[in-house]
């Protein structure tokens, strides 16, 4: 009967009550023929309304009973259906949860049946109940009805909680094994000659091995082959490869009936590249020389499971314990988390917040973690052996090597997050990783998984805490419990043994396991706030100290830090509330000496880790403005001079912390993408700090004996790196000074007073001090360490017309006015701009005398022994080279191109490009040479609190040297082969151009 406009029927709105989304359409799929006589039992409305999807699960029915064979079969569907409950809940279950299932149904009617019983096999059934029901499939067709059907009943089980997650994941498990055994009689049936030739054994690996299979998932497998006795060895190998090709086809090719799943063979030696099927000895032949730490992470979960056991059986006692002995490989620990980094790089961008998987917080984050924790205790402690990742997890915390608390936190995450995934899964039967973005089966998904209030809401709030649980844990997983080992626990807490912290220490890339777990206790024992924080704080820093070159030192200065301030209140909520402080400090205190003393010499400074913004060079102007109010708060030259150096400590610690920050990166902040734009600001940072430090310097020794007046007027000319705006962490400050008397003053009493000023502003800036001391460099100055110090404008003008050396007009390429007098500093470069930008060029005399300069340079002042092609300020390519090279730019073609008037090598190098004076390849390979020796020399002062001209010979220096340049642990080879590759790149162009050469 027709309803009046407007007005719902009753059936419509008890639809809606149960959770229908389409009330319309099911309430017409309810009035269909075959649900006469049960449309209005409450029982089927209200088992359809508990079901993830109803309004998919009565479409399904309907198709169901529709493709009965008859009024009698269909007849006896749907009174099992009403009477019996666990049937109904079982099939309107899977019904409602999986299309694919009920496309199976419809395609295959009578497999209803198989929901029916419910004996106790039938509850959990295993591999012999699989095999049982798979028994007779012997064509490829047959296998997959058999397969869906035996899926059928495991689907029914975890959709209706008779199940748990491990049990459904080992059930899947379980039938995948009995489908690679049917499915290799299948191909042993379909070639006995082959099948008589050969030994073929099936070793599932991922996580078919580990018994806690997906419902659609690649089938990970190893082949092993061995002949038969007395056959040949290769006929039997090709056999053998033919059958498991064949049994891969089996399983993977798509029919009428669809496909079961992918056998992927790719873990095997040497992957997709190495023989499908290999001898035993061949597997350990490959194993011992060639692996690599991955693949026997991989082997965690191998299990033979189908062919020759005995053989499979062979195969894991042969291997096994090379699997537990790869955690006494160097660099164990970073390459496992190198390759998990790796995998989160290669997810599309636009996949990556929908990634259960393989996503940060995902389900890899807890395999990785669990698996690296049982490569490294499993050595010692058989019960760690578990290819399952919660039976491994649970054997960790029973044995103290995990948090118990922790472990459980992530158990349930782990579950949460496997049951999303395979609920996903089994709508389609399609292998996914990704959560949908429709509406309808976020739904289906959130109500599958038993929120029923509000599904899509909820679904995405317990999905994000899950996985923020995850990213939490995974990598404190392996640090905390180092901490317990020094800890008071409660009664009945298991902990980690000393021998275990150890072992764990030693695997992490620590030197001295005894001194780390001293200096843990030291921070972390005892009941104190203070203790509470670190614990806290900890287990994220020790992960960070093990990532750097010099996990022992980074946890030793991290200790003296605390040491010094632990007592103040603002320290440890400092690096416990601000987000970056505390990686940022970690990454500061293991790169190297220099910017660790720098902060033990004031600890304070801690605070500018604060903020990365904190980190950014401050203006010359506002470092000037502090140390002159600094300066003029002293009682006397000393103090003043004391509290410039001061300033430049601090200045030194920001510029260093922000250099190795930027060059290490951290988790807001990417690696500087761009070196020269690094050395850069370093080098103008240092420059203008050394500035700064002079201009107070002067202030104070000229306010001290002369007040605001001195005789003379004074000035400091920069010249080398500091006049270039590019010091290094070691270089000296090169400087020349030049005066001029005031009207009225003797000349010779303006002359002491200058002198006066020099002498006394070297041998303040040099007292020995807790500030590192500023090294003044006047040897570039006329006559060189046999002229005065300090000359009138007059006498540099007198000296330059009628002395002055080809040597000095290229010296005076970087001369730039640093501090004093700007005026006089101003005249100065005018006086000199003749001579280093000569009018028409330099003659060819003189370029003949820059290049014999140059060639005896490197052939007498580079050290004895030093390798030519590492050294970075006189090897061939190195600093020396580059710069000779412009510079012999600037003073031929100076006059003409204003460009070229720089103190700065990159800048000159560009305006010469731009110039047309040099190609841009050519430029480019000398820029990148000269970026990347000047990054090497700042890196082995970081690294070693001292200068230095050449890569480190200590090996752990070397690799510290490398993590600043951005090689991973074992590829310093890389990275020496790489600054070779760029330096004789950057010598034949400076060969050609400078010297004139043409066989380039």
């Amino acid at each position: 009967m027709a309803l009046p406009s407007g007005r719902r029927s009753s059936t419509f709105i008890r639809l809606l009550r149960h959770g229908f989304t389409d009330p319309s359409a099911s309430e017409h799929l309810l009035e269909s023929p075959e649900l006469a006589h049960v449309r209005d039992d409450p029982v089927l409305l209200e088992a359809l309304g508990a079901t993830a999807d109803p309004d998919l699960a009565l479409r399904a029915l309907v198709r169901l009973l529709e493709a009965q064979p008859g009024d009698t079969p269909r007849r006896e569907l749907l009174d099992t259906l009403i009477a019996a409950k666990p049937l109904r809940d079982r099939l309107l279950g899977v019904l409602g949860a999986s299309e694919a299932l009920g496309d199976h149904l419809a395609r295959h009617p009578g497999d209803w049946q198989v929901l029916v019983t419910y004996e106790p096999s039938d509850l959990h059934p295993g591999l012999r109940e699989f095999e049982s029901g798979l028994a007779g499939a012997d064509d490829p067709v047959a296998l997959r009805v058999a397969y869906r059907r035996c899926l059928l009943s495991v689907a029914a089980r975890d959709v209706c909680g008779t199940t748990d997650l491990a049990q459904t994941a080992a059930e899947l498990a379980d039938l995948a094994t009995a489908t690679l055994r049917a499915a290799l009689a299948i191909a042993r049936a379909a070639a006995p000659e082959d099948a008589a030739l050969c030994r073929l054994t099936v070793i599932a690996m991922g996580k078919c091995g580990g018994h806690e299979l997906n419902y659609v998932s690649d089938v990970d497998v190893i082949f092993v082959g061995e002949a038969v006795e007395g056959a040949d060895e290769g006929k039997a190998v090709r056999a053998a490869t033919r059958l498991a090709a064949h049994l891969m086809r089996i399983c993977s090719e798509t029919t009428v009936e669809g496909s079961i799943w992918a056998v992927d063979a790719n873990l095997r030696p040497e992957g997709r590249n190495g023989p499908l099927v290999r001898t035993l000895s061949s597997h350990l032949a490959y194993y011992r020389r060639w692996a690599k730490t991955w693949e026997f992470q991989a082997l965690l979960k191998a299990r033979p499971v189908a062919g020759d056991m005995e053989l499979g059986a062979a195969y894991m006692a042969a291997l096994e314990p090379m699997v537990w002995q790869v955690a006494e490989r160097e660099n164990f620990v970073a390459d496992v988390q190198k390759m998990r980094r790796r995998v989160v790089e290669n997810i599309p961008a636009g996949e990556i917040d929908r990634e259960l998987k393989l996503g940060p917080g995902g389900l890899r984050d807890v395999e990785f973690a669990v698996q690296l924790l049982q490569l490294v205790h499993g050595r010692s402690d058989t019960s760690l052996r578990s290819g399952t990742t919660l039976d491994a997890l649970g054997a960790l915390a029973a044995g103290g090597y995990v948090g118990r608390a922790d472990a459980a936190r992530l158990d349930e995450a782990y579950r949460f997050l496997r049951t999303m995934e395979h609920r996903i899964q089994l709508f389609r039967l399609r292998r996914t990783h990704l959560v949908p973005e429709d509406e309808a089966d976020l739904r289906r998904l959130g109500r599958s998984l038993g929120l029923r209030a509000d599904p899509v809401k909820d679904l995405m709030r317990e999905w994000r805490r899950h996985a923020g649980v995850v990213r939490r844990l995974h990598e404190k997983l392996f640090y905390r419990p180092l901490l317990d080992a020094v800890a008071q626990l409660g009664p009945g807490e298991a902990r980690l043994s000393t021998a275990a912290a150890r072992e764990r220490f030693v695997a992490l890339g620590y030197n001295d396991p005894a001194a780390a777990l001293r200096h843990l206790e030291a921070l972390a024992s005892g009941v104190s706030r203070k203790a509470a924080i670190q614990r806290t704080l900890l287990p994220v820093l020790l992960g960070w100290f093990a990532d750097s070159a010099d996990p022992d030192a980074g946890l030793l200065n991290f200790r003296k830090v605390s040491d010094a301030l632990g007592k103040t209140p603002w320290y440890l909520r400092l690096l416990r509330d601000e987000g970056v402080a505390a990686e940022n400090l970690a990454r500061v205190l293991s790169a190297g000496r220099l910017a660790p003393d720098l902060l033990l010499r004031a600890p304070e400074a801690v605070s500018l880790l604060a903020d990365n913004a904190n980190l950014a060079p401050r203006p010359r102007a506002h470092l000037e403005q502090e140390i002159l109010a600094a300066v003029g708060r002293a009682q006397h030259a000393g103090q003043g001079v004391t509290a410039a150096r001061g300033v430049r400590r601090r200045e030194l610690f920001r510029t260093a912390a922000a250099d190795i920050v930027g060059s290490y990166g951290t988790e807001t902040r990417p690696v500087e993408g761009d070196q020269g734009a690094l050395v850069d600001r370093v080098g103008g940072a240092l420059s203008d700090l050394n500035a700064a430090t002079l201009a107070g310097t002067l202030r104070a020794v000229v306010r001290e004996k002369w007040g605001d007046t001195l005789p003379t007027r004074f000035a400091v000319i920069g010249m080398g790196r500091f006049g270039g705006h590019e010091l290094g962490y070691g270089s000296d400050a090169d400087v020349l000074f030049v005066h001029e008397p005031r009207e009225g003053v003797d000349e010779q009493e303006a002359g002491r007073a200058a002198n006066n000023v020099v002498s006394e502003m070297r041998r303040l800036l040099q007292l020995p001090s807790a500030d590192p001391p500023l090294l003044v460099d006047a040897d570039l100055r006329p006559e060189g360490k046999s002229g005065p110090l300090v000359r009138t404008l007059k006498s540099y003008e007198a000296y330059y017309r009628r002395w002055s050396l080809v040597w000095e007009s290229q010296a005076l390429l970087r001369a730039e006015p640093v501090a004093g007098d700007a005026e006089l500093g101003r005249r100065f470069v005018e006086l000199v701009d003749p001579l280093r930008y000569p009018a028409e060029g330099l003659g060819e005399d003189a370029v003949r005398e820059i290049r014999r300069l140059k060639a005896r340079m490197e052939a007498e002042r580079l050290p004895r022994g030093a390798d030519p092609a590492l050294h970075t300020k006189l090897g061939r390519g190195g600093l020396s080279d580059v710069e000779w090279t412009v510079q012999l730019m600037q003073l031929q073609h100076g006059w003409a191109e204003p460009g070229l008037r720089t103190t700065r090598t990159r800048e000159a190098l560009a305006a010469a490009c731009a110039a047309g004076l040099i190609s841009g390849e050519d430029a480019e390979t000398l820029d990148e040479a000269w970026v990347l020796a000047t990054r090497v020399r700042n890196a082995v002062m970081l690294v070693r609190g001292r200068a230095g001209d050449t890569f480190p010979s200590d090996s752990r220096d070397l690799a510290a040297v490398g993590r600043y340049l951005g090689y991973g642990p074992g590829h310093v080879g890389d990275m020496l082969d790489d600054y070779r590759r760029t330096t004789r790149r950057a010598r034949g162009v400076m060969e050609e151009l400078f010297y004139g050469a043409t066989d380039r």
